[in-house]
């Protein structure tokens, strides 16, 4: 039998909220899907910015473009108390550019009081000419470059780890959130672990699931410190799986070596919490494992990376060795 093509889908309208927006594809679990996402402000393939007319949702949600979605799927079957997996089988940008920003308003250092002469805040920081970024994108070498006018150096150069900022599903109670916030559905998490060769595990909270991805970033630090990655556009391959009556709390990751959990909230620390608690639960129910021994061995080899001190809410991903696992 020849091999199922996957399923193209073009977007033709984006959404810049999670919520319990019209379905735009359905798909059986198991369908593999290829789609395009735009960046962060809506500019695609080509550099062309977003059509305000395209985002879909009341005129008030059209007037910005910020984190357009593609999307929503609906997943065939999904209840509330189900969980689906998204397997990302591919992340890869699609032009050689990517922007990124420094502006006084927006970024760490602009909302964290304390931060004396790092108070991005104050005016000697916030110069225009010296706020846009944009970097030069080497897909075949896979390396991102930045020329620098004003450092020692002539340029740096860092490898690229393409993934989605956002991804997740219709939140409980058939509420809306804006694309920039991450919660308990997923949303705009903005950790780089959100990558090709990872499967992600969301809960269900309304029929179909109603998938959204974007935001999609060709590299990023811990934190996301000025307030954007490498902002660029991409071309996504996924598949979708439906795990009937597993109930999750927390999105959770997995990938060759790690299991994990991520949990949004401020301050950093209840983000970091949450983490931890929903990589607890995940060790014993799954696995098998004694409460206060999971506690115990997590403490010693786990290890915790910040998604974003940016958004809304914080980000905090929490993870847990397969080589330990039974």
């Amino acid at each position: 039998m020849p091999e199922e093509r996957p399923i193209e889908f073009r977007p033709e309208h984006y959404h810049t909220t999670f919520g319990p927006h019209e379905p735009a594809l359905t798909i059986q679990p198991g369908d593999e899907v290829v789609t395009w996402c735009r960046d962060a402000r809506g500019f695609d393939e080509d550099g062309e910015p977003l059509d305000l007319t395209r985002l879909a949702g009341p005129e008030g949600a059209r007037q910005r473009a910020g984190n357009p979605q593609t999307g929503p799927f609906a997943i065939e079957g999904a209840e509330p108390g189900d969980s689906i997996a998204v397997h990302l089988l591919d992340v890869r940008p699609t032009r050689d550019w990517a922007w990124s920003t420094t502006p006084g308003t927006f970024g760490f250092f602009s909302i964290e009081e304390g931060t004396g002469p790092l108070n991005f805040a104050e005016p000697r920081w916030t110069d225009p000419d010296r706020q846009s970024f944009r970097w030069e994108l080497d897909l075949e070498r896979g390396i991102a470059r930045l020329p620098l006018e004003r450092s020692r150096i002539d340029a740096i150069e860092i490898a690229l780890h393409p993934f989605l900022g956002c991804l997740g599903v219709a939140p409980e109670h058939g509420e809306t959130i804006r694309s920039l916030t991450p919660g308990h559905h997923g949303g705009n998490m903005d950790c780089p672990q959100v990558r090709a060769g990872a499967t992600i595990h969301l809960p269900v909270y309304l029929p179909g699931a109603l998938l959204l991805m974007g935001d999609c970033h060709a590299a990023q630090g811990d934190g996301e410190l000025c307030g954007s990655a490498l902002e660029t556009s991409c071309r996504v391959r996924f598949r979708v799986d439906l795990h009937r009556g597993r109930e999750i709390r927390w999105p959770r990751v997995e990938d060759d070596e790690h299991i994990m959990a991520i949990g949004s909230a401020r301050p950093l620390r209840d983000a970091f919490a949450a983490a931890h608690v929903e990589l607890l639960r995940w060790l014993v129910d799954d696995y098998g494992f004694d409460r206060l021994e999971a506690y115990q061995a997590l403490s010693q080899v786990g290890t915790a990376r910040v998604g974003n001190v940016v958004d809304p809410a914080y980000s905090v991903v929490a993870r847990f060795p397969k080589s330990l696992l039974p």
